[in-house]
């Protein structure tokens, strides 16, 4: 299934922004304002949206309001999730606090840009609700103590759809966004949570780590080797977000581990492995398969074959290592763009988690 022309699609708001302007309005009433509906912010590159409240609530010692995310047309796991901020005065001289309400993590290992213990509200949103408050208790001359406590909706039950777990990110989701605009099938957030994960384990000095294309090469790749779950990226079709981060952040060793058709892709050179945004090539396989000494009936076949893993079957009935190929050709184009200091391997399994074809030492 391919998706949309991306100029049709709608641009949607990421968690932060929603976090940040819920922010505004709660902390407008707690300074004695009415809450602001719809509530107005600057996004890091000047940008101006409103957002509407979903809530809104004040107490004696605290206000609170929410906002429904929309992500637009982009998949977001968050599109329609419930955003709620609750403000109260922090003691004297503590400036801005960051608390975790229901369905927000916190960090439980090193590596992240957050330190351990802190509710999981990356380093933009955090900056983005700081300047909210300087901005309105300047406005007053109040001090910046505030609390600020971030609560998603079942936002337990949604991170169990994202690598929270793996990041240890424990109790809910993160609150996210560099830019506070979602861009439509972009995928930065998967591959933010990619980038994270390599963080993670270097930071857990995890010399081995194994990049997977689906759930049936990562169980097998993890038999394999018997690798910890800090040591797995589930890196689905972004084998590019994954290589050219470790060019950057370089590891002792990288396995990547995938279905036939999807390391096909990446021996043929394409950094995403999605089946709407590139495709396997079967006349580059029955060049592959002529240089392993395939019959000119083999050849004429695969040129006009329906699946990658037809080609394989083929291959396998005559007894040619066409998977071996693949994946040392898969190598090479990962070790190019992956960089010299990671040693880089790539492994083949098939449909019940055998493995099939594997690059050279």
């Amino acid at each position: 299934m391919t998706e949309p022309d991306k100029k049709e699609l709608r641009f949607g708001w990421t968690t932060g922004a929603c976090a940040t302007a819920a922010t505004k309005a709660a902390l407008t009433a707690f300074f004695g304002g009415e809450f602001p509906d719809p509530v107005t912010i600057t996004l890091p590159k000047g940008q101006k949206p409103a957002f509407a409240l979903a809530t809104e609530e004040k107490g004696a010692d605290y206000a609170s309001a929410s906002i429904i995310k929309d992500a637009g047309d982009d998949p977001d796991v968050t599109h329609l999730a419930r955003i709620i901020v609750t403000v109260r005065k922090a003691k004297s001289g503590d400036g801005v606090i960051f608390r975790a309400g229901e369905g927000v993590g916190i960090v439980t290992l090193d590596g992240l840009p957050i330190p351990v213990g802190e509710p999981a509200i990356n380093p933009v949103p955090r900056q983005m609700m700081r300047d909210v408050v300087v901005e309105l208790a300047s406005a007053g001359r109040r001090p910046v103590d505030i609390e600020i406590e971030v609560a998603i909706e079942n936002g337990l039950e949604l991170a169990q759809s994202t690598m929270n777990g793996r990041l240890g990110i424990v109790g809910g989701l993160s609150v996210l966004g560099t830019t506070g605009i979602v861009v439509p099938y972009s995928c930065a957030s998967w591959i933010a949570s990619l980038h994270r994960g390599i963080d993670v384990a270097k930071a857990a000095r995890e010399p081995h780590l194994a990049a997977s294309t689906g759930s049936t090469s990562e169980k097998a790749v993890t038999e394999l080797y018997g690798l910890p779950e800090v040591a797995l990226l589930d890196m689905g079709d972004f084998a590019g977000g994954v290589l050219k981060y470790i060019r950057k952040h370089p590891i002792p060793m990288l396995t990547i581990a995938g279905g036939f058709a999807k390391i096909t892709k990446l021996a043929q050179g394409h950094m995403d492995l999605h089946s709407g945004r590139s495709r396997v090539d079967f006349n580059w396989l029955s060049d592959q398969l002529e240089e392993l000494g395939a019959t000119e009936e083999l050849i004429r076949k695969v040129r006009t074959a329906n699946t990658a893993m037809q080609v394989l079957e083929w291959a396998r009935q005559s007894n040619l290592p066409l998977a071996g190929m693949v994946a040392e050709k898969a190598k090479i184009t990962a070790s190019e763009i992956g960089g010299k200091s990671t040693v880089i391997e790539v492994l083949i399994f098939d449909r019940e988690g055998q493995l099939v074809g594997r690059s050279h030492e």
